[in-house]
């Protein structure tokens, strides 16, 4: 696919560009910043698949009955109302921890990510969720044994290992 460049600015300002984009530096400072915050679940996906340790812990931060229902396999279950008198005994400070909840409609993951932060621990939240580790085909633990559905073919590719971006 090619694409013609954009050489002058549009004659008329459209909901787009009503506001102005950020100079280049403050967009790479914001995007980057972003990137400091926020894994996906592609990445978190590949990272765990490849065998050994991570580097990080996953913490699946919903009700025991929604991790009952399923959740990513290897993460720890710890509720956000419990974070604050839990954490000291199931996670490492010297080891960054990725939140999750249900998914993009729920804010738990930044929750318990602002929780753990406040308590020392270095965080970054999972973008997507469950949700979305199920819906890109990812097998999860269930109350009832492993379980795996087809990728979503609005979420992740069918025929190719990852988006490539």
């Amino acid at each position: 696919m090619t694409t013609t460049p954009i050489t002058s600015a549009p004659a008329a300002a459209n909901a787009v560009l009503r506001v102005p984009p950020a100079s280049p530096a403050a967009a790479a400072a914001y995007f980057s910043a972003s990137l400091a915050f926020h894994a996906d679940v592609s990445d978190v996906a590949s990272a765990l698949a490849a065998g050994g340790d991570p580097g990080f812990v996953v913490l699946d931060s919903r009700s025991t009955e929604s991790w009952d229902q399923g959740h990513i396999p290897g993460a720890v279950h710890l509720p956000t109302a419990l974070i604050r008198e839990q954490a000291e005994q199931l996670l490492d400070k010297s080891v960054p921890v990725v939140t999750y909840c249900w998914g993009p409609g729920c804010n738990g993951a930044t929750r318990a990510a602002l929780a753990l932060a406040e308590l020392g621990y270095q965080v970054k939240e999972m973008l997507g969720g469950f949700e979305y580790w199920a819906r890109e085909g990812f097998a999860y633990d269930t109350w009832e044994g492993v379980r795996k559905r087809d990728a979503d073919p609005l979420t992740a590719p069918i025929d190719a290992a990852d988006c490539g971006c």
